[in-house]
């Protein structure tokens, strides 16, 4: 899967309720959880973030509490990708259960910065900076993650799967 967009900085420990305040918890509609997405970390990011724009984090990126609010209100937004030094397990698996591509790289995590343009090739696992022209390597997305990201998440893939 090839994507590209702009990136967006985040820092270390970024937690679940920092991408997705508690507050909001009462629906699980992407496109409503979509609307508050990391505004506590940046209270424009909602209305500044377009479609197929990729999230830079640091170390730990998604800890916190278990829910799956959290990749969800991120692909809601638009994200078409998280890139970070490295993911919380429990968010790890989340966003791949809901369709969410991420890849663990600590050098693109370096080489980024917010408003760079950056693309992304899941299948290889190469990331590129466009702005500066730096590449990096990210350990790729395995074949069959990528079909269950391709299929929309995990429930989508076992459906298709049964059928």
């Amino acid at each position: 899967m090839l994507l590209e967009g702009k990136a967006w900085k985040f820092g270390d420990n970024i937690d679940t309720d920092v991408i997705i305040p508690a507050r909001y918890l009462s629906t699980s509609d992407p496109a409503e959880l979509a609307r508050h997405c990391m505004e506590d970390a940046d209270p424009g990011f909602p209305g500044k973030v377009r479609p197929g724009d990729i999230i830079v984090g640091g170390r730990n990126f998604g800890c916190g509490s278990s829910r799956e609010h959290a990749p969800l209100a991120i692909k809601g937004a638009g994200v078409s990708c998280v890139i970070a030094r490295t993911f919380a397990r429990i968010f790890y698996r989340n966003a791949f259960n809901i369709g969410l591509p991420i890849l663990e790289c600590p050098a693109a995590v370096d080489g980024i910065r917010t408003g760079d343009r950056v693309a992304v090739d899941t299948a290889s696992g190469t990331i590129r900076n466009l702005t500066t022209g730096e590449e990096f390597a990210a350990k790729p997305i395995p074949p069959f993650m990528q079909e269950i990201i391709n299929s929309g998440g995990l429930i989508a893939y076992v459906r298709r799967k049964l059928t």
